[in-house]
């Protein structure tokens, strides 16, 4: 029989790895949640590459998968602030999906036949956006008033929300698509005359990393300012050498991903450009969706961390009588995160709208699940009271990256939503883990 029992030299080596861990998360104050979350995506992105036999971890498959992120994320971003104030928004997708709709009617009939502009006009996508921020905002103020001075259960109020605008879009236009869209607006959904090409590709992508120097260098000066422990000088070199290099490595993947042949025969036609033998290499870049939802995380991630606003969402979140009895007023604030979240879902449908060139009667169908899953799988705890944007971004991109594997991989539509709904409750269930330990 073999001995099993540890020896004293085992444990002590043991318990140094252990040591050196964490000493090496305490330098660097990594959320070890956010760490695990990045651990899992990289597994399950080298997993569905050998499984699809070597076609997930491509730069065409890379930079598509970046686009089709871009609406969840930005509504997931938004989804944060509502769950931490223990509330849920259904209506997501069927607002998502009636905005789209009232947005590409603008730009077809509404904006041509009534208001007198012609196709092509510069003014027509620009509107067709006005109108369509217009409505979110009107939809997230008419659910959050219910909500928040109704006294409505948001949960009620929302699901009757999914209900309504969903049949709302179908009666836009009694159940026709809208197309095609404005070729401005079509920008938006990225493509080769969506996307800013390599060099500004580039451009973008050293600008990210000065901001990220930037960023670490004025947080060390706050800390002394303020007289905080500061981090060791290892620590955050490490962590701007490792964020730079993750930016200039995404920009590198989507400068990869060239145009197709077809559409690089044409733009070397109109623009007399001689193809070589070889071929002409022309780069997509980044794809302007892709810009448009890490700014809304940029907005959304300062709005949660250094406005006042911000810490009220959390304050409500942790503890509601006590927010309202320092004089925090709840229900003001409740219909303002719906307000926000009428606004990202406008966003949200100018992308997907832009992506098909059209709107139709699907669009947003069974994205709240998305967005909700995505929220609560980045760490958004549905007790309400904490939460972080850059975490349902991830989590937005973990959801994704599972439903693009799986139709490289010819999985059936049905057993797709089996696996969503499956993982929404594995990460509920680790939620509930992590807070019993904490």
């Amino acid at each position: 029989m073999t001995d099993t029992t540890s020896t004293p030299q085992a444990d002590t080596a043991r318990a140094s790895e252990l040591g050196a861990v964490a000493r090496f998360l305490k330098a660097t104050e990594l959320d070890t949640r956010m760490l695990g979350m990045v651990g899992a995506l990289l597994i399950i992105w080298v997993g569905l590459h050998v499984l699809s036999g070597g076609l997930f971890l491509t730069p065409r498959n890379l930079w598509n998968l970046s686009v089709q992120t871009s609406a969840v994320a930005i509504m997931a971003s938004g989804m944060v602030l509502v769950i931490v104030m223990r509330n849920i928004d259904l209506s997501i997708g069927s607002a998502e999906g009636v905005i789209g709709m009232v947005m590409g009617f603008a730009q077809v009939h509404f904006l041509v036949r009534f208001v007198g502009l012609e196709l092509g006009n510069p003014w027509i996508w620009v509107l067709a956006l006005v109108i369509g921020l217009a409505l979110g905002l009107l939809i997230g103020a008419f659910q959050g008033f219910i909500i928040a001075y109704l006294e409505v259960p948001a949960f009620i109020v929302t699901l009757g929300g999914l209900l309504v605008w969903r049949g709302a879009a179908w009666w836009v236009t009694s159940g026709q698509t809208v197309a095609p869209l404005d070729a401005t607006f079509q920008l938006m959904g990225g493509g080769p005359a969506g996307s800013i090409g390599a060099t500004w590709s580039w451009v973008v992508g050293i600008v990210a990393c000065l901001a990220v120097v930037f960023a670490l260098f004025n947080g060390r000066v706050q800390r002394k300012r303020f007289r905080f422990p500061l981090r060791p000088i290892w620590a955050e070199t490490l962590m701007g050498a490792v964020a730079c290099a993750v930016i200039m490595g995404a920009v590198w993947v989507a400068n990869s991903y060239q145009w197709p042949a077809g559409i690089v025969k044409r733009y070397a036609e109109a623009n007399n450009i001689a193809i070589p033998e070889g071929g002409l290499f022309i780069a997509h870049g980044i794809a302007i969706p892709v810009l448009m939802a890490i700014a809304v995380g940029l907005v959304m991630t300062f709005i949660t961390n250094r406005t006042r606003f911000g810490r009220y969402v959390f304050a409500i979140g942790g503890n509601p009588e006590a927010a309202n009895l320092a004089g925090i007023n709840t229900r003001w604030i409740t219909m303002k995160v719906f307000m926000i979240m009428g606004v990202l879902a406008t966003i949200a449908a100018a992308i997907s709208s832009a992506r098909l060139n059209s709107a139709t009667n699907a669009l947003g169908t069974l994205d709240e699940l998305l967005v909700i899953a995505a929220a609560v799988i980045g760490g958004t705890s549905l007790a309400g009271g904490s939460g972080t944007v850059i975490g349902a971004m991830l989590g937005a991109l973990l959801m994704q990256s599972l439903q693009s594997g799986m139709v490289l991989l010819g999985v059936d539509s049905p057993l797709q939503n089996i696996v969503v709904g499956a993982v929404l409750v594995i990460a509920v269930w680790l939620d509930t883990v992590y807070r019993k330990r904490v």
